[in-house]
């Protein structure tokens, strides 16, 4: 497995990475959009194992990187910097937050294959979108654990999805593959498998209230088989059509 773990993006989602990744004994190098001193508190909470740096930086250092950013973001990416790479895509398409985008609202492209086009180079997968941050964090288990949860993962290279699975058995999680970035649909909003399952009967609450319950909600665990069966008989949707009962544009900060 590879050592050190690039997080471009140090939100709710890359936090969570970063600790499971920590835990599990990975070098990681976290970075965000403005300075990497506006990380020192959380650099120094994972101890001698993380490091912040510049996207550019992170993305160099990282063995596999994971992009854990708002999609409307992602021309930031560093391409010259990741060719070669894995790229673990967490984003979804909240079309209020990321603008309407044409090709995705008419689904032409998933969100993940329009990050794949930008990062021509790199090998995307589509990875850690379709829980909560808190959650993420929380559901994790050893492997052979009788609760251990999985997360569906898409992409169209298979040795990019092999090293994802093995990051993923590392952090806690067994991993679905659901098929291809044309695929990737089938964990993107308004899913069977995106959130619900993880969380339970899900109260209608503001965005802010919706996040702080999430904190205080331990989690349901989801195993392989109903995830793989979730993602089957999702039905694809408009792009960003339909919310949570909460009206949440989104489970997370990424």
């Amino acid at each position: 497995m590879s050592r050190t773990l690039g997080l471009i993006g140090s939100g709710m989602i890359g936090s969570a990475l970063a600790r499971l990744a920590v835990a599990a004994g990975l070098e990681v190098v976290l970075s965000n959009s403005r300075d990497p001193q506006t990380l020192a508190g959380l650099v120094a909470d994972l101890g001698a194992h993380a490091r912040a740096a510049t996207p550019l930086e992170a993305a160099r250092a990282g063995d596999l990187v994971v992009a854990a950013i708002p999609l409307n973001a992602y021309e930031d990416l560093p391409v010259e910097a990741l060719s070669g790479k894995t790229v673990l895509d967490t984003a979804n398409y909240y079309p209020e937050r990321d603008g309407h985008r044409a090709e995705l609202d008419n689904g032409e492209l998933t969100s993940s294959a329009l990050l794949q086009r930008h990062l021509a180079g790199s090998r995307v997968v589509k990875a850690c979108n379709n829980i909560t941050p808190h959650q993420l964090f929380s559901l994790a288990r050893p492997a052979g654990a009788p609760d251990r949860s999985a997360l569906p993962i898409a992409g169209d290279h298979a040795d990019a999805k092999a090293e994802a699975a093995r990051l993923l058995d590392l952090l806690g999680y067994d991993s679905v593959d659901i098929g291809t970035l044309a695929t990737s649909w089938r964990s993107e909003p308004d899913t069977p498998v995106y959130i619900r399952p993880y969380l339970g009967e899900i109260p209608a609450m503001s965005v802010d209230a919706f996040l702080r319950w999430t904190s205080r909600t331990p989690g349901i665990p989801v195993p392989a088989t109903r995830v793989a069966e979730l993602a089957e008989t999702a039905v694809r949707r408009p792009a960003g059509e339909a919310r949570l009962p909460s009206d949440s544009p989104s489970p997370a900060t990424r």
